[in-house]
């Protein structure tokens, strides 16, 4: 799509496939920064109107329904799209083990935009094919990778050419859902497909490059024979240690990176974000250490939700690129099945 810098005031219509946790529910979080349901992102912008939604569950259709008034609902997306008018804009918030299914429906129905959840699919073979069918309807699709789309993580990607360069960068990702259990591909109900292709995404953004080649080490195993820890090692142009760390044997969660360069450091997660810089020491004569950069000031909001739907306007107006197409989610999928094949 070519890009322009014409204002436009174009409203565009939505309709969502999915009124779970990250379609509908999750807006009402109060712990949450707010959007953080596609339904909640959908309703803040002032250039989208959101006019149906499908899903199978009678309950969260009837739910969904009672709070966005004016709207119409149906139990299935072939019902919708056989229904209404093609909407500017198709969301595909549904479960994993649907996302193929649901998006190739999408792509037929021929919106100007799909905004898929991710994973992309349950493997790299189903996300081609849904690269492939969109390719040929001419739908572009957008992955909601929602760091990319983040205030701090921006900031980071900005601040990395300040500390030098790159040395480490690490990548770590705590909870207790196990890795990996050959017997979950099915609905892809294991963290290293749900949680670590935000870890593998988020990495190959801030680096722009991909990995691959990845070296596993670590691997521990319960008495499930499921995975619960691991380590992958990868080495790009711009670093030569890239680590990613998982475990599904904590009582806690925790997403983290830490990128350290020949000039300072930079860390950051859910909740956090930290910047550092080599000044002199106030410990030692002589030397130098790490200071926290307080010149750098980060908004209370990150915006993960709705810089993500505002990229999603830009887009359909002509004056952006998708920040997180679809091509580039594949690769992730592609690197999460290379550290897969290190467990069987």
């Amino acid at each position: 799509m070519s890009l322009n810098s014409k204002n436009h005031s174009q409203i565009y219509t939505a309709a969502l496939v999915g009124t779970g946790r990250i379609g509908f529910s999750l807006g009402f979080d109060k712990k949450r920064e707010q959007p953080a349901s596609h339904t909640m992102a959908l309703l803040g912008n002032k250039r989208i109107k959101l006019i149906a939604a499908a899903d199978t569950d009678a309950e969260h259709l009837a739910e969904w329904e009672h709070f966005v008034k004016g709207t119409k609902t149906f139990s299935s997306s072939s019902e919708m799209y056989n229904t209404i008018p093609t909407p500017d804009i198709i969301t595909v918030a549904v479960n994993e083990d649907s996302h193929m299914e649901e998006c190739l429906a999408a792509i037929a129905a021929k919106p100007r935009l799909i905004i898929l959840e991710k994973p992309v699919a349950l493997n790299s073979a189903q996300a081609l094919e849904i690269s492939r069918a969109a390719e040929k309807a001419g739908v572009p699709v957008m992955v909601n990778h929602e760091r990319r789309f983040a205030e701090d993580y921006k900031k980071a990607k900005a601040y990395i050419k300040e500390i030098g360069k790159l040395q480490t960068v690490r990548g770590e990702l705590y909870s207790g859902l196990r890795i990996y259990g050959k017997e979950y591909e099915k609905d892809g109900s294991y963290s290293l497909l749900h949680d670590g292709t935000h870890l593998v995404d988020i990495i190959s953004w801030l680096l722009e490059e991909k990995l691959s080649e990845p070296v596993v080490t670590g691997i521990y195993k319960d008495d499930k024979n499921e995975v619960r820890n691991f380590s992958a090692h990868f080495k790009t142009d711009s670093c030569a240690v890239v680590t990613i760390s998982m475990s599904g044997r904590s009582r806690f969660f925790s997403f983290g990176l830490d990128i350290l360069g020949t000039e300072g450091r930079i860390c950051l997660g859910n909740g956090y974000a930290k910047f550092y810089k080599r000044k002199e020491s106030k410990l030692y004569s002589g030397f130098y250490s790490l200071s926290r950069d307080k010149s750098l000031h980060l908004p209370k909001k990150t915006g993960y939700f709705s810089n993500m739907i505002k990229n999603a306007v830009d887009f359909l107006d002509g004056t952006s690129n998708l920040q997180s197409p679809l091509s580039a989610a594949i690769e992730d999928l592609k690197v999460l099945e290379e550290i897969k094949a290190a467990f069987i």
